[in-house]
């Protein structure tokens, strides 16, 4: 795979995700649960990076515009690292699916250095029912979410949603510097089509920036995007 086949909503939230981190460069980042590295290679471009990601399958239609270390592994990877090797730790879309969520977190600390970053991007439940229920009509679903039951995806199973600060109980050595919602407003367009349009996807991306550091659209974002630092 090239960076030209990526899904148009894929490649749409990676923007914004990198929009809200442009501030790092020259840096040494580990993006943990890399998935087909398209973000690794973005980042790539002016910082030395590390990916991590245990699917063989996206591992082989990995993204490789820009040089960086890719390690096929998982959790047991990040032991090899020695304390505080990292500037910058990305972990995107991964605890909802870990079992290991406080011995990751942990390893995390361990190996970020002091007032390091780390960036989770993760699903909001909320946002979640609210596309169940004015997007896909799916108002079984949407009951079981608000049941407080898993959500599902075809492609990684059961979605084991989190609260935002429930990081901080998992190890009490990072503090929370922003809460940003994502995908506020696109999840809910029904017109497929236009998303094709670029002008339409630069207006969307835009209307998301504007909104994204406001709590009232932020409860009801599709993703949550946490940018904590390491005391």
């Amino acid at each position: 795979m090239d960076s030209t086949s990526i899904p148009v909503w894929e490649l749409l939230q990676k923007q914004i995700t990198w929009n809200q981190l442009s501030f790092i460069h020259n840096k040494k980042i580990l993006d943990f649960g890399s998935g087909m590295g398209i973000t690794a290679s973005h980042f790539a471009r002016d910082n030395e990076v590390v990916a991590i990601e245990p699917d063989n399958k996206m591992l082989s239609e990995r993204i490789t515009d820009n040089d960086y270390t890719q390690i096929h592994g998982d959790m047991q990877a990040l032991k090899e690292f020695e304390d505080e090797s990292f500037d910058v730790i990305l972990c995107h879309n991964v605890f909802e699916y870990a079992l290991q969520r406080e011995d990751i977190a942990k390893e995390f600390a361990r190996i970020l250095k002091k007032d390091g970053v780390l960036s989770i991007l993760k699903h909001n439940r909320v946002g979640r029912i609210m596309q169940m229920v004015v997007l896909l009509n799916n108002f079984e679903h949407a009951n079981e979410l608000l049941e407080g039951k898993n959500g599902k995806t075809e492609k990684f199973g059961d979605i084991h949603y989190y609260d935002d600060m429930e990081i901080l109980k998992w190890s009490n050595d990072f503090e929370i510097e922003k809460i940003l919602g994502m995908r506020t407003f696109w999840d809910l367009q029904q017109n497929q089509d236009i998303q094709k349009d670029e002008k339409w996807q630069k207006q969307m991306i835009a209307m998301e920036q504007n909104v994204c550091e406001r709590d009232e659209f932020k409860a009801v974002a599709s993703f949550h995007h946490l940018i904590l630092k390491k005391k």
